[in-house]
């Protein structure tokens, strides 16, 4: 009792942090030390809270992201100022983006010198205002667990984001005064409800329609709402599509989910929006991607937009009721509000939304070599329902989510909103580290995969069973198809046609690797790969000229879509 008393009376700032991250109900930070945060690395030693060493901030912070999307707990990430913070710029906008909890630690130079352009000194509260929920310099060591209390609160939300903590090397090496153990700070707020009379006209509403369509967004993940909305569906019947984000919260055995909406969305989904009077969108902000040009989204429905964050409404789409409450709540309540109503039955409706659509384009312009979608479509159909995938950005991710049916919106992990190359890698470490022992494979292009393979070298520190599927077109994808379509074939600084030998990359890492370049190989690379123990990588070899199809062209509505090069 007497050296615990003596240790709390000799806590450092620095101590006060890990104990306020790990009372937070953290077990897992990602990080990479420097001169500024040394003290709380030196904290670290010894502590209970893990710390995951990645081999750059970026890496980081994609894990920290990884982590969050895949839990649902707030990612934590660490790193030191100056170019250490400025290096955490992307994958804070990328967890803005995407509404992913994500509380970011930086270290900044001793408060006498700041403002000064001292050594390794950034702004970095300046930097990132536009791109955080909240942000602030902690200048004095007795504000530093209030601080991170209010941290961890923002980022959970009502809608989740990113918050960043600047913590002066000096105000961590203080010692703080004995006080009692930092309590974990349970979220006591009171969350929107969605109000009475927008519920009864939400009701009304579907009881009036005769071409129903509902779109599910990333709020159903944020807010933990798949099974409601699988009873949703279950007592409405009425055709279903998701964005992106969205992807999982639909049961994968459906019959009325149409897949993914948008400029690469399955094409009943599409034409289904296109042709309703009605829509029903859960949890999605109405991104261009998703809708085109807003003028002409579903432009004969009338629109129901429910969401947490009320400043969505009316921002892209107008709404003819607004929902504002959190996502799970309404979903019963509206479920609630229809048990006991009569609902017309939108039997035909469904039987003509599935006529609209069909098999997804394919592209087959070289027969005898290894197509991108077969080696796709293949994995998915091989992999178990509860495995968790993260996605890179290109082509591969969408053909990904164009085939993807997982179990759950958390075990589909991508850049959405922001798009960022390099994100697949350290994102499927981040979702590693989550508990419960899910397989995790990380889809990959041979653009973004060179933007993050060092941390091959975090995956065989940690021993972590990651499988890696390497798509490898030797181009920038999707860059190249959009030069190909739209700008005559002039291809400029696409070409990766002197991509490194990545098996051998992977083996100087200690990684086992393996490569496929017909198909004729690629069932048994596949097995291979998903029944090996280790981390494996499995490089695919593909032609370059296969696209991605259906594709809408910027500018037009999301019926417009081209299926083949014209």
């Amino acid at each position: 009792m007497i050296a615990e008393r003596a240790e709390r009376a000799q806590r450092t700032g620095a101590r006060v942090v890990l104990d306020a991250i790990w009372a937070e109900g953290v077990e897992v930070i990602f990080g990479y030390p420097g001169g500024a945060i040394m003290p709380l690395y030196d904290a670290l030693f010894g502590h209970r809270l893990r710390h995951v060493l990645v081999r750059h901030e970026a890496a980081a912070v994609f894990a920290a992201g990884g982590y969050a999307r895949a839990s649902g707990k707030v990612g934590v990430c660490v790193a030191t100022s100056g170019p250490g913070a400025t290096n955490f710029v992307t994958g804070i906008l990328d967890a803005m983006m995407d509404s992913i909890p994500l509380v970011a630690i930086t270290g900044q130079v001793s408060t006498a010198l700041m403002g000064t352009d001292g050594f390794q000194e950034a702004d970095i509260t300046a930097i990132t205002h536009a791109i955080t929920k909240r942000n602030l310099v902690v200048r004095n060591a007795r504000e530093l667990l209030p601080a991170l209390r209010t941290a961890f609160r923002l980022a959970r939300g009502p809608r989740p984001g990113p918050v960043l903590l600047d913590l002066p090397t000096d105000v961590l090496k203080t010692i703080v005064p004995e006080h009692s153990a930092p309590i974990r700070s349970l979220d006591s707020r009171t969350l929107p409800r969605a109000s009475p009379a927008a519920v009864t006209a939400t009701v009304e509403l579907i009881r009036s329609a005769r071409q129903p369509v509902a779109i599910i967004g990333g709020g159903v993940r944020a807010a933990d709402a798949s099974a409601v909305y699988r009873r949703f569906c279950e007592r409405v019947r009425l055709p279903h599509t998701a964005t992106i984000n969205g992807l999982g919260a639909a049961d994968p055995q459906d019959e009325h989910f149409l897949g993914m909406l948008g400029m690469h969305g399955w094409k009943a989904a599409n034409l289904a929006v296109a042709q309703a009077d009605l829509i029903l969108a859960f949890g999605m902000r109405f991104d261009d991607r998703v809708t085109g040009p807003p003028n002409r989204f579903a432009p004969g429905a009338q629109i129901v937009h429910a969401d947490i964050d009320s400043s969505e409404f009316g921002k892209i789409v107008r709404a003819d009721v607004c929902l504002h409450g959190d996502l799970r709540e309404t979903l019963r309540e509206l479920v609630a509000a229809l048990d006991g109503q009569r609902i017309p039955t939108f039997d035909d409706w469904c039987e003509r939304v599935r006529a609209l659509g069909g098999p997804l384009p394919r592209d087959r312009s070289q027969s005898g070599r290894l197509s991108a979608t077969d080696a796709i479509g293949e994995l998915f159909e091989r992999l178990a329902p509860d495995a968790i995938v993260a996605t890179d950005v290109g082509q591969h991710q969408m053909w990904a989510a164009q085939r993807a049916r997982p179990a759950h919106p958390r075990n589909f992990l991508t850049s959405a909103g922001l798009g960022t190359m390099g994100f697949g890698l350290p994102a499927a470490i981040g979702a590693a580290f989550v508990p419960g022992g899910r397989p995790v494979v990380a889809i990959v292009g041979d653009g973004g995969f060179q933007m993050s393979l060092a941390e091959l070298a975090t995956i065989r520190r940690y021993d972590l069973p990651v499988k890696i599927v390497l798509i490898d077109n030797r181009n920038l994808g999707m860059v190249r198809q959009w030069q190909q379509l739209f700008y005559d074939a002039r291809y400029s600084a696409t070409n990766l046609s002197d991509n490194p030998e990545f098996c051998e990359i992977a083996h100087a890492y200690g990684i086992r690797a393996e490569s496929v370049g017909v198909p004729e190989d690629l069932a048994g690379a596949l097995k291979r790969l998903i029944a090996h123990p280790s981390a494996m990588l499995l490089h695919c070899a593909c032609y370059p000229e296969e696209n991605v199809w259906p594709i809408v062209p910027a500018g037009q509505a999301m019926h417009e879509m081209m299926e083949a090069e014209r």
